[in-house]
Protein backbone atom coordinates (compact mmCIF):
# COMPACT_ATOMS: atom_id res chain seq x y z
CA UNK A 1 0.00 0.00 0.00
CA UNK A 2 1.28 3.59 -0.97
CA UNK A 3 1.82 5.59 1.96
CA UNK A 4 4.39 8.36 1.06
CA UNK A 5 3.92 11.09 -1.64
CA UNK A 6 7.04 11.83 -4.09
CA UNK A 7 8.72 14.94 -3.85
CA UNK A 8 8.01 17.97 -6.14
CA UNK A 9 9.97 19.70 -8.13
CA UNK A 10 9.30 22.15 -11.30
CA UNK A 11 10.65 23.27 -14.38
CA UNK A 12 9.54 27.06 -14.84
CA UNK A 13 6.49 28.63 -13.55
CA UNK A 14 4.47 27.44 -10.87
CA UNK A 15 1.04 27.23 -11.19
CA UNK A 16 -0.43 23.99 -9.73
CA UNK A 17 2.38 23.47 -7.48
CA UNK A 18 2.12 27.56 -6.42
CA UNK A 19 3.04 27.89 -2.87
CA UNK A 20 4.18 24.46 -2.52
CA UNK A 21 8.29 25.35 -1.89
CA UNK A 22 6.39 27.94 1.26
CA UNK A 23 3.67 26.05 2.84
CA UNK A 24 4.30 22.33 1.80
CA UNK A 25 0.15 21.72 1.75
CA UNK A 26 -2.07 24.47 1.05
CA UNK A 27 -5.23 25.20 3.74
CA UNK A 28 -7.90 27.04 2.56
CA UNK A 29 -6.26 30.58 4.04
CA UNK A 30 -3.34 29.91 2.37
CA UNK A 31 -4.68 28.61 -0.86
CA UNK A 32 -6.97 31.99 -1.00
CA UNK A 33 -3.01 33.80 -0.17
CA UNK A 34 -1.71 31.98 -3.12
CA UNK A 35 -4.26 31.46 -6.07
CA UNK A 36 -6.48 34.86 -5.02
CA UNK A 37 -10.78 35.04 -4.92
CA UNK A 38 -12.74 32.95 -7.29
CA UNK A 39 -16.17 33.78 -8.56
CA UNK A 40 -19.15 31.22 -9.88
CA UNK A 41 -19.35 31.43 -13.76
CA UNK A 42 -22.96 30.92 -16.01
CA UNK A 43 -22.50 28.00 -18.71
CA UNK A 44 -21.45 29.84 -21.29
CA UNK A 45 -18.65 31.70 -19.06
CA UNK A 46 -17.45 28.49 -18.27
CA UNK A 47 -17.29 27.07 -21.87
CA UNK A 48 -15.72 29.94 -23.33
CA UNK A 49 -12.98 29.35 -20.83
CA UNK A 50 -12.61 25.74 -21.54
CA UNK A 51 -12.57 26.33 -25.16
CA UNK A 52 -10.04 29.32 -24.58
CA UNK A 53 -7.76 27.69 -22.57
CA UNK A 54 -8.09 24.18 -25.02
CA UNK A 55 -8.53 22.15 -21.69
CA UNK A 56 -8.22 18.70 -22.56
CA UNK A 57 -8.24 15.61 -19.60
CA UNK A 58 -5.59 15.36 -17.78
CA UNK A 59 -6.29 11.41 -17.04
CA UNK A 60 -4.50 9.89 -20.40
CA UNK A 61 -7.32 10.29 -23.10
CA UNK A 62 -6.80 13.94 -23.19
CA UNK A 63 -10.33 14.67 -24.40
CA UNK A 64 -11.16 18.23 -24.83
CA UNK A 65 -13.37 19.43 -21.53
CA UNK A 66 -15.35 21.78 -23.23
CA UNK A 67 -16.89 19.19 -25.31
CA UNK A 68 -17.78 17.33 -22.23
CA UNK A 69 -19.48 20.30 -20.62
CA UNK A 70 -21.55 20.42 -23.43
CA UNK A 71 -22.52 16.95 -23.79
CA UNK A 72 -23.77 17.16 -20.06
CA UNK A 73 -25.67 20.90 -20.73
CA UNK A 74 -27.18 19.02 -23.89
CA UNK A 75 -28.60 15.88 -22.17
CA UNK A 76 -30.06 17.72 -18.82
CA UNK A 77 -32.20 20.14 -21.02
CA UNK A 78 -33.10 17.01 -23.15
CA UNK A 79 -33.98 14.70 -20.68
CA UNK A 80 -34.90 17.55 -17.67
CA UNK A 81 -32.52 16.22 -15.71
CA UNK A 82 -29.86 17.44 -13.22
CA UNK A 83 -26.57 16.54 -13.66
CA UNK A 84 -23.97 14.92 -11.55
CA UNK A 85 -20.16 16.16 -11.18
CA UNK A 86 -17.50 13.50 -10.62
CA UNK A 87 -13.80 13.95 -10.00
CA UNK A 88 -12.09 10.66 -10.75
CA UNK A 89 -8.80 11.20 -8.32
CA UNK A 90 -8.37 7.63 -8.12
CA UNK A 91 -5.23 7.16 -9.70
CA UNK A 92 -5.40 3.17 -10.14
CA UNK A 93 -1.61 3.55 -11.79
CA UNK A 94 0.42 2.36 -9.40
CA UNK A 95 3.35 4.60 -11.28
CA UNK A 96 1.52 7.71 -11.46
CA UNK A 97 1.57 10.04 -8.45
CA UNK A 98 0.08 13.63 -9.63
CA UNK A 99 -3.26 13.24 -8.62
CA UNK A 100 -1.98 11.87 -5.27
CA UNK A 101 0.38 15.10 -4.77
CA UNK A 102 -2.50 17.13 -5.65
CA UNK A 103 -4.94 16.04 -2.99
CA UNK A 104 -2.38 15.82 -0.25
CA UNK A 105 -0.80 19.44 -1.24
CA UNK A 106 -3.13 21.53 -3.29
CA UNK A 107 -6.63 19.70 -2.22
CA UNK A 108 -9.07 23.03 -2.98
CA UNK A 109 -7.52 23.65 -6.66
CA UNK A 110 -9.69 20.46 -7.12
CA UNK A 111 -12.50 21.89 -5.01
CA UNK A 112 -12.59 24.64 -6.86
CA UNK A 113 -13.08 23.13 -10.52
CA UNK A 114 -15.04 20.70 -9.23
CA UNK A 115 -17.17 23.79 -8.09
CA UNK A 116 -16.78 25.71 -11.09
CA UNK A 117 -18.40 22.87 -12.74
CA UNK A 118 -21.14 22.21 -10.77
CA UNK A 119 -22.72 26.08 -10.53
CA UNK A 120 -22.30 26.24 -14.63
CA UNK A 121 -24.34 22.73 -14.74
CA UNK A 122 -27.01 23.46 -11.55
CA UNK A 123 -25.64 20.07 -10.23
CA UNK A 124 -27.17 18.04 -7.28
CA UNK A 125 -24.07 16.40 -6.44
CA UNK A 126 -20.19 16.61 -6.36
CA UNK A 127 -18.66 12.95 -6.09
CA UNK A 128 -15.20 12.84 -5.51
CA UNK A 129 -13.29 9.03 -6.39
CA UNK A 130 -10.20 8.13 -4.57
CA UNK A 131 -8.05 5.00 -4.12
CA UNK A 132 -8.55 2.70 -0.94
CA UNK A 133 -4.70 2.90 -0.27
CA UNK A 134 -5.35 5.83 1.97
CA UNK A 135 -3.24 8.47 0.19
CA UNK A 136 -4.98 12.38 -0.23
CA UNK A 137 -8.17 11.06 1.43
CA UNK A 138 -7.66 12.99 5.11
CA UNK A 139 -6.40 15.63 3.47
CA UNK A 140 -9.33 16.12 1.17
CA UNK A 141 -11.95 15.49 3.77
CA UNK A 142 -9.80 18.48 6.05
CA UNK A 143 -10.04 20.84 3.08
CA UNK A 144 -13.62 20.17 2.70
CA UNK A 145 -14.33 20.73 6.42
CA UNK A 146 -13.04 24.15 5.55
CA UNK A 147 -14.65 25.55 3.20
CA UNK A 148 -18.29 25.48 2.11
CA UNK A 149 -18.95 23.76 -1.46
CA UNK A 150 -22.21 24.80 -3.35
CA UNK A 151 -23.95 21.61 -3.81
CA UNK A 152 -23.34 18.37 -1.40
CA UNK A 153 -20.13 16.87 -1.74
CA UNK A 154 -19.21 13.09 -0.73
CA UNK A 155 -16.20 10.99 -1.42
CA UNK A 156 -16.36 7.63 -2.54
CA UNK A 157 -13.53 5.04 -1.71
CA UNK A 158 -12.07 2.77 -4.93
CA UNK A 159 -10.23 -0.11 -4.77
CA UNK A 160 -6.38 0.47 -5.54
CA UNK A 161 -6.52 -1.49 -8.66
CA UNK A 162 -5.76 -0.49 -12.52
CA UNK A 163 -8.96 -1.00 -14.18
CA UNK A 164 -10.56 0.45 -11.38
CA UNK A 165 -9.86 4.21 -12.59
CA UNK A 166 -11.23 3.84 -16.15
CA UNK A 167 -14.12 6.47 -16.08
CA UNK A 168 -17.04 3.65 -16.46
CA UNK A 169 -15.54 1.50 -13.73
CA UNK A 170 -15.31 4.88 -11.63
CA UNK A 171 -19.55 5.16 -12.58
CA UNK A 172 -19.94 1.73 -11.41
CA UNK A 173 -18.14 1.94 -8.46
CA UNK A 174 -20.26 5.01 -7.46
CA UNK A 175 -23.74 3.10 -8.38
CA UNK A 176 -22.77 0.38 -6.20
CA UNK A 177 -21.81 -2.10 -8.87
CA UNK A 178 -18.31 -3.48 -9.28
CA UNK A 179 -15.38 -1.49 -10.04
CA UNK A 180 -15.11 -2.47 -13.43
CA UNK A 181 -15.96 -1.31 -16.93
CA UNK A 182 -19.32 -1.64 -18.38
CA UNK A 183 -19.81 -4.56 -20.59
CA UNK A 184 -21.05 -1.90 -23.32
CA UNK A 185 -19.70 1.34 -23.60
CA UNK A 186 -22.13 4.25 -23.03
CA UNK A 187 -21.87 8.08 -22.47
CA UNK A 188 -21.99 9.06 -18.87
CA UNK A 189 -22.72 12.68 -20.12
CA UNK A 190 -26.42 10.75 -21.17
CA UNK A 191 -26.29 8.13 -17.98
CA UNK A 192 -23.91 8.49 -15.17
CA UNK A 193 -24.14 8.61 -11.67
CA UNK A 194 -27.72 7.42 -10.89
CA UNK A 195 -29.14 7.83 -13.95
CA UNK A 196 -28.02 11.07 -14.73
CA UNK A 197 -25.80 13.33 -17.06
CA UNK A 198 -22.52 13.27 -15.65
CA UNK A 199 -19.57 15.29 -16.03
CA UNK A 200 -16.59 13.22 -15.46
CA UNK A 201 -12.62 14.23 -15.28
CA UNK A 202 -9.42 13.24 -14.14
CA UNK A 203 -8.44 15.78 -10.94
CA UNK A 204 -5.73 17.68 -12.87
CA UNK A 205 -8.38 18.38 -15.09
CA UNK A 206 -9.99 20.27 -12.37
CA UNK A 207 -7.15 22.02 -10.44
CA UNK A 208 -6.25 23.08 -14.08
CA UNK A 209 -9.86 24.78 -14.82
CA UNK A 210 -9.45 26.35 -11.46
CA UNK A 211 -6.05 27.68 -12.13
CA UNK A 212 -7.57 29.16 -15.82
CA UNK A 213 -10.57 30.63 -14.32
CA UNK A 214 -8.52 32.99 -12.13
CA UNK A 215 -6.03 33.81 -14.87
CA UNK A 216 -8.87 33.90 -18.14
CA UNK A 217 -7.36 32.13 -21.06
CA UNK A 218 -5.12 34.70 -22.75
CA UNK A 219 -2.95 34.57 -19.47
CA UNK A 220 -3.15 30.83 -19.08
CA UNK A 221 -1.84 30.85 -22.65
CA UNK A 222 1.35 32.98 -22.12
CA UNK A 223 2.63 29.58 -20.92
CA UNK A 224 2.70 26.07 -23.38
CA UNK A 225 2.63 26.09 -26.73
CA UNK A 226 -0.59 27.61 -29.49
CA UNK A 227 -1.78 23.95 -29.52
CA UNK A 228 -1.38 23.07 -26.05
CA UNK A 229 -1.39 26.25 -23.80
CA UNK A 230 -0.61 25.68 -20.16
CA UNK A 231 1.37 23.86 -18.25
CA UNK A 232 2.18 19.78 -17.54
CA UNK A 233 2.44 17.54 -14.51
CA UNK A 234 4.55 14.77 -14.61
CA UNK A 235 5.92 11.62 -12.81
CA UNK A 236 8.83 10.53 -13.10
CA UNK A 237 10.49 7.35 -11.78
CA UNK A 238 12.68 4.36 -12.67
CA UNK A 239 16.24 4.81 -12.85
CA UNK A 240 15.88 9.13 -11.81
CA UNK A 241 18.42 9.82 -9.09
CA UNK A 242 15.74 12.38 -7.53
CA UNK A 243 12.18 10.46 -8.58
CA UNK A 244 9.66 13.39 -8.30
CA UNK A 245 6.20 14.96 -9.42
CA UNK A 246 7.21 17.44 -12.00
CA UNK A 247 5.09 20.92 -13.13
CA UNK A 248 6.44 22.17 -16.10
CA UNK A 249 5.71 24.27 -19.19
CA UNK A 250 3.86 22.28 -21.87
CA UNK A 251 6.67 22.59 -25.05
CA UNK A 252 9.44 22.13 -22.87
CA UNK A 253 11.81 19.69 -23.72
CA UNK A 254 11.86 16.45 -22.52
CA UNK A 255 15.64 16.89 -21.54
CA UNK A 256 14.96 19.35 -18.78
CA UNK A 257 12.26 17.22 -17.10
CA UNK A 258 15.16 14.01 -17.10
CA UNK A 259 18.14 16.46 -16.06
CA UNK A 260 15.94 17.36 -12.90
CA UNK A 261 15.47 14.70 -12.03
CA UNK A 262 19.34 13.07 -12.54
CA UNK A 263 18.56 10.54 -15.40
CA UNK A 264 21.19 8.48 -16.00
CA UNK A 265 21.88 7.10 -19.18
CA UNK A 266 18.65 5.35 -20.24
CA UNK A 267 18.16 2.02 -22.63
CA UNK A 268 14.78 3.46 -22.81
CA UNK A 269 11.98 5.39 -21.84
CA UNK A 270 8.58 4.59 -21.18
CA UNK A 271 6.06 7.80 -21.71
CA UNK A 272 2.57 7.90 -20.88
CA UNK A 273 2.33 5.08 -18.30
CA UNK A 274 1.49 1.43 -19.01
CA UNK A 275 -0.58 2.27 -21.45
CA UNK A 276 1.89 4.09 -23.23
CA UNK A 277 4.62 3.77 -25.69
CA UNK A 278 8.46 3.45 -25.25
CA UNK A 279 11.08 5.82 -26.94
CA UNK A 280 14.48 5.47 -27.51
CA UNK A 281 17.64 7.69 -25.75
CA UNK A 282 17.93 9.35 -29.06
CA UNK A 283 14.28 10.36 -29.27
CA UNK A 284 14.78 11.73 -25.94
CA UNK A 285 17.14 14.09 -26.70
CA UNK A 286 14.91 16.23 -29.30
CA UNK A 287 11.05 15.34 -27.43
CA UNK A 288 9.07 18.04 -26.40
CA UNK A 289 6.72 17.35 -23.20
CA UNK A 290 3.21 17.50 -24.95
CA UNK A 291 0.81 15.36 -27.15
CA UNK A 292 2.26 16.41 -30.64
CA UNK A 293 5.64 16.67 -29.67
CA UNK A 294 6.23 13.39 -27.54
CA UNK A 295 3.92 11.73 -31.20
CA UNK A 296 6.36 13.19 -33.49
CA UNK A 297 9.34 10.94 -31.62
CA UNK A 298 6.91 7.88 -31.37
CA UNK A 299 5.94 8.43 -27.77
CA UNK A 300 2.31 9.31 -26.02
CA UNK A 301 1.68 11.95 -22.86
CA UNK A 302 -0.90 9.41 -21.81
CA UNK A 303 -0.97 10.05 -17.83
CA UNK A 304 1.84 12.39 -17.44
CA UNK A 305 4.32 9.53 -16.40
CA UNK A 306 7.59 9.16 -17.50
CA UNK A 307 9.27 5.76 -16.38
CA UNK A 308 13.29 5.98 -17.82
CA UNK A 309 15.23 2.27 -17.48
CA UNK A 310 18.80 2.47 -16.24
CA UNK A 311 21.46 0.47 -18.79
CA UNK A 312 21.83 -2.16 -15.68
CA UNK A 313 18.71 -3.56 -15.97
CA UNK A 314 16.76 -6.11 -18.77
CA UNK A 315 14.29 -4.19 -20.40
CA UNK A 316 12.47 -6.96 -21.74
CA UNK A 317 12.29 -8.97 -18.72
CA UNK A 318 10.92 -5.37 -16.97
CA UNK A 319 8.27 -5.14 -19.56
CA UNK A 320 7.35 -8.56 -19.38
CA UNK A 321 6.65 -7.99 -15.99
CA UNK A 322 4.11 -4.95 -16.65
CA UNK A 323 2.11 -7.43 -19.22
CA UNK A 324 1.52 -10.00 -16.76
CA UNK A 325 0.24 -7.32 -14.31
CA UNK A 326 -1.76 -5.92 -17.36
CA UNK A 327 -3.41 -9.51 -17.42
CA UNK A 328 -4.08 -9.93 -14.47
CA UNK A 329 -5.53 -6.43 -14.05
CA UNK A 330 -8.20 -7.21 -16.40
CA UNK A 331 -12.01 -6.93 -15.42
CA UNK A 332 -12.40 -10.54 -16.52
CA UNK A 333 -15.62 -9.96 -18.82
CA UNK A 334 -14.68 -9.83 -22.19
CA UNK A 335 -12.98 -12.42 -24.48
CA UNK A 336 -10.23 -10.09 -25.16
CA UNK A 337 -9.50 -9.49 -21.64
CA UNK A 338 -10.31 -12.88 -19.70
CA UNK A 339 -8.25 -14.73 -22.46
CA UNK A 340 -6.49 -12.56 -24.81
CA UNK A 341 -4.55 -10.70 -22.54
CA UNK A 342 -2.85 -13.69 -20.85
CA UNK A 343 -2.18 -15.11 -23.92
CA UNK A 344 -0.12 -11.95 -24.70
CA UNK A 345 1.72 -12.34 -21.29
CA UNK A 346 2.66 -15.59 -22.26
CA UNK A 347 3.77 -14.73 -25.74
CA UNK A 348 5.69 -11.75 -23.86
CA UNK A 349 7.40 -14.13 -21.67
CA UNK A 350 8.29 -16.58 -24.15
CA UNK A 351 10.40 -14.36 -26.38
CA UNK A 352 11.92 -12.80 -23.36
CA UNK A 353 12.87 -16.65 -22.69
CA UNK A 354 14.36 -16.91 -26.19
CA UNK A 355 11.62 -20.06 -27.10
CA UNK A 356 9.35 -17.89 -29.63
CA UNK A 357 9.99 -15.35 -32.17
CA UNK A 358 8.58 -11.44 -31.76
CA UNK A 359 6.24 -12.42 -34.14
CA UNK A 360 3.95 -14.52 -31.73
CA UNK A 361 3.83 -11.35 -30.00
CA UNK A 362 2.56 -9.25 -32.34
CA UNK A 363 0.13 -11.69 -33.32
CA UNK A 364 -1.36 -12.02 -29.47
CA UNK A 365 -1.24 -8.42 -29.40
CA UNK A 366 -3.65 -8.13 -32.85
CA UNK A 367 -6.11 -10.74 -31.26
CA UNK A 368 -6.99 -8.07 -28.79
CA UNK A 369 -6.35 -4.75 -30.57
CA UNK A 370 -9.56 -2.61 -30.87
CA UNK A 371 -12.17 -5.69 -29.51
CA UNK A 372 -12.85 -4.89 -25.76
CA UNK A 373 -15.36 -3.54 -23.81
CA UNK A 374 -13.31 -1.09 -23.00
CA UNK A 375 -9.60 0.71 -23.94
CA UNK A 376 -7.45 -2.11 -21.85
CA UNK A 377 -6.85 -4.55 -24.16
CA UNK A 378 -5.43 -1.84 -26.75
CA UNK A 379 -3.23 -0.02 -24.24
CA UNK A 380 -1.63 -3.69 -22.59
CA UNK A 381 -1.08 -4.16 -26.81
CA UNK A 382 0.29 -1.01 -27.43
CA UNK A 383 2.86 -1.19 -24.57
CA UNK A 384 3.72 -4.71 -25.46
CA UNK A 385 4.14 -3.91 -29.20
CA UNK A 386 6.41 -0.46 -28.45
CA UNK A 387 8.65 -2.61 -26.24
CA UNK A 388 9.73 -5.13 -28.56
CA UNK A 389 9.73 -2.40 -31.09
CA UNK A 390 12.29 -0.14 -29.09
CA UNK A 391 14.30 -3.02 -27.52
CA UNK A 392 14.86 -4.82 -30.75
CA UNK A 393 18.76 -5.28 -29.95
CA UNK A 394 18.02 -6.86 -26.49
CA UNK A 395 14.95 -8.97 -27.88
CA UNK A 396 18.07 -10.06 -30.70
CA UNK A 397 19.95 -10.81 -28.15
CA UNK A 398 17.02 -12.73 -26.03
CA UNK A 399 16.06 -14.89 -28.84
CA UNK A 400 19.22 -16.99 -28.81
CA UNK A 401 18.26 -18.60 -25.29
CA UNK A 402 20.84 -16.82 -23.15
CA UNK A 403 19.39 -13.15 -22.50
CA UNK A 404 21.15 -10.29 -22.67
CA UNK A 405 23.21 -10.77 -19.51
CA UNK A 406 21.18 -8.32 -17.25
CA UNK A 407 18.48 -9.10 -14.67
CA UNK A 408 15.31 -8.05 -13.95
CA UNK A 409 15.46 -5.48 -11.23
CA UNK A 410 11.95 -4.23 -11.13
CA UNK A 411 12.18 -1.09 -11.53
CA UNK A 412 8.92 -0.13 -13.26
CA UNK A 413 6.39 0.75 -10.00
CA UNK A 414 4.69 -2.45 -9.94
CA UNK A 415 3.34 -3.17 -6.62
CA UNK A 416 5.04 -5.54 -4.72
CA UNK A 417 8.18 -6.64 -5.22
CA UNK A 418 10.21 -8.82 -7.95
CA UNK A 419 10.33 -12.37 -8.04
CA UNK A 420 12.12 -13.18 -4.63
CA UNK A 421 13.39 -16.60 -5.40
CA UNK A 422 13.98 -17.17 -8.94
CA UNK A 423 14.33 -20.92 -10.67
CA UNK A 424 15.43 -22.42 -13.54
CA UNK A 425 15.34 -25.53 -14.86
CA UNK A 426 18.30 -27.96 -14.84
CA UNK A 427 18.13 -31.36 -16.42
CA UNK A 428 20.92 -33.92 -15.09
CA UNK A 429 21.79 -35.68 -19.15
CA UNK A 430 22.75 -38.74 -17.42
CA UNK A 431 19.56 -39.93 -16.17
CA UNK A 432 17.10 -38.67 -19.19
CA UNK A 433 16.09 -40.85 -21.09
CA UNK A 434 13.63 -39.00 -23.70
CA UNK A 435 10.41 -39.68 -22.32
CA UNK A 436 8.93 -36.53 -22.95
CA UNK A 437 6.37 -36.10 -20.42
CA UNK A 438 8.26 -33.13 -19.54
CA UNK A 439 7.49 -31.35 -22.46
CA UNK A 440 3.62 -32.62 -22.28
CA UNK A 441 3.10 -31.56 -19.05
CA UNK A 442 4.45 -27.43 -19.99
CA UNK A 443 4.96 -27.24 -23.52
CA UNK A 444 4.98 -23.51 -23.00
CA UNK A 445 8.73 -23.66 -21.63
CA UNK A 446 10.02 -26.81 -22.60
CA UNK A 447 9.56 -28.64 -26.10
CA UNK A 448 11.04 -31.88 -27.83
CA UNK A 449 14.39 -31.20 -29.77
CA UNK A 450 14.79 -32.94 -33.18
CA UNK A 451 15.84 -36.18 -30.91
CA UNK A 452 12.96 -36.49 -29.00
CA UNK A 453 14.65 -34.72 -26.24
CA UNK A 454 13.52 -31.72 -23.70
CA UNK A 455 15.11 -28.32 -24.35
CA UNK A 456 14.37 -25.04 -22.67
CA UNK A 457 15.83 -21.81 -21.85
CA UNK A 458 18.28 -20.95 -19.44
CA UNK A 459 16.24 -18.18 -18.07
CA UNK A 460 14.26 -18.41 -14.83
CA UNK A 461 11.10 -20.28 -15.50
CA UNK A 462 8.26 -17.39 -15.35
CA UNK A 463 6.05 -17.16 -12.34
CA UNK A 464 2.77 -18.35 -13.73
CA UNK A 465 4.49 -21.58 -15.34
CA UNK A 466 6.23 -22.57 -11.77
CA UNK A 467 3.53 -24.64 -10.85
CA UNK A 468 3.66 -26.55 -14.73
CA UNK A 469 7.23 -26.81 -14.11
CA UNK A 470 6.82 -28.47 -10.49
CA UNK A 471 4.75 -30.92 -11.69
CA UNK A 472 7.21 -31.75 -14.76
CA UNK A 473 9.75 -32.06 -12.07
CA UNK A 474 7.41 -34.83 -10.49
CA UNK A 475 6.37 -36.68 -13.47
CA UNK A 476 9.86 -37.01 -14.68
CA UNK A 477 10.43 -41.09 -14.01
CA UNK A 478 13.82 -41.00 -13.99
CA UNK A 479 14.64 -38.02 -11.55
CA UNK A 480 16.18 -36.41 -14.49
CA UNK A 481 14.79 -32.77 -14.25
CA UNK A 482 14.78 -30.22 -11.56
CA UNK A 483 14.09 -26.81 -10.08
CA UNK A 484 17.13 -25.09 -8.71
CA UNK A 485 17.42 -21.62 -7.87
CA UNK A 486 18.63 -19.22 -10.55
CA UNK A 487 21.78 -17.46 -10.09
Amino acid sequence: MRTAVPPVACVGEPRLTAGFAEYGRLDLAAHEEVHGPIGPMEPAQLLRLAEGMQLKGKGGAGFPFARKLRAVLESCERQDLAAVVVVNASEGEPASWKDKVLLTRAPHLILDGAALAAYALDADEIVIGVADDGVGRDSLMEALEERRMPVLTTIVTVPHRFISGEGGALVNGINGLPHIPPGTKKRSSDSGVSGLPTLLSNAETYAQLAVGARLGPYEYAALGTDDEPGTVLLTVTGAAGRPAVVECTAGMPLRDVLDLCEVPETQGILMGGYHGKWITPEAAETAEVSRKGLAAVGGTLGAGIIIPLGVDTCPLGEAAQVVRYLAGESAGQCGPCKMGLPDLARAVDLAVAGSQPADVVRAAAGEVKGRGACSHPDGTARFALSAIEVFTEDLRMHSTGDGCGRRVKGVMGLPGAPDANPQKLTLDWSRCDGHGLCAHVVPDFIRLDANGYPAFPPTPVPTWLREGALKAVKVCPELALRLAKAE
